[in-house]
């Protein structure tokens, strides 16, 4: 139930374990929870219908649909004609910057996260980046973080006139281990979640891409059974 004392805060809700997670972080802190999904032409689209189940069964306060189209630019697996990589050896992934990096993307969204929270009045905006697992991503990095929320304060009306906007990203140092354990005990059904990059038509996981490994190792080092339906068991 939202009281008036609630503050505020933007939630960017993908529908996958990280932001499903930090979206219930938020909710635990009391914020009165705003998630926005962005439908970004990612060949991945099922995600946004993933995001729709997490929103209804967290309660989100209002839950903001965005559709803008990458495909425009192109220049990543996620958003062009280039073959998702399968089958990588899931603890040798995050060495270099990967071929799924959409140039520019979280740095894109969190302009938009920005732009609904200041017309909502929220000073707070959530964002379920992570270093450890996808180090390979320069817009996951705490350095990236931090530089938006100096640019946050300066660049929009709220923030010259005296708000302090802050940007949150509470799941940066966690392994995605860790983050599944954080998002079991706060009691979330992972199985309303979706990480593949590459579904099949019928929406099942592939099961060998990059998000797909992370997401089954994480959940065999948490020791928590994995409810992901998978196209294939792996490699």
């Amino acid at each position: 139930m939202v009281t008036n004392q609630q503050q505020k805060a933007v939630i960017l809700l993908s529908g996958g374990i990280d932001s499903t997670t930090t979206a219930a972080v938020a909710k635990e802190r009391g914020f009165d929870v705003h998630a926005l999904t962005i439908r970004y032409g990612q060949r991945h689209a099922i995600e946004a219908e993933a995001a729709a189940r997490v929103a209804k069964a967290l309660r989100i306060t209002r839950h903001v649909f965005q559709t803008i189209d990458l495909r425009t630019f192109g220049g990543s697996a996620l958003t062009d004609s280039i073959d998702v990589p399968k089958s990588a050896d899931v603890l040798r992934i995050g060495g270099g910057i990967p071929v799924t990096y959409v140039p520019a993307r979280n740095t894109i969204f969190l302009a938009l996260a920005l732009a609904h929270a200041e017309t909502i009045g929220a000073c707070d905006i959530f964002f379920g980046v992570n270093a450890v697992d996808y180090s390979g991503y320069p817009d996951c990095r705490p350095e990236f973080v931090e530089t938006f929320e100096q640019l946050a304060n300066v660049a929009t009306k709220a923030g010259v006139e005296g708000t302090r906007f802050a940007i949150h990203a509470p799941l940066m140092e966690m392994s995605k281990a860790d983050i599944i354990r954080e998002g079991h005990r706060l009691g979330i059904d992972f199985a309303l979640t979706h990480s593949c990059y590459d579904p099949t038509p019928d929406g099942l996981a592939c099961g060998l891409c990059d998000s797909c490994l992370f997401r089954k190792q994480g959940f065999e080092q948490a020791g928590i059974p994995d409810p992901t339906r998978y196209a294939t068991s792996g490699i």
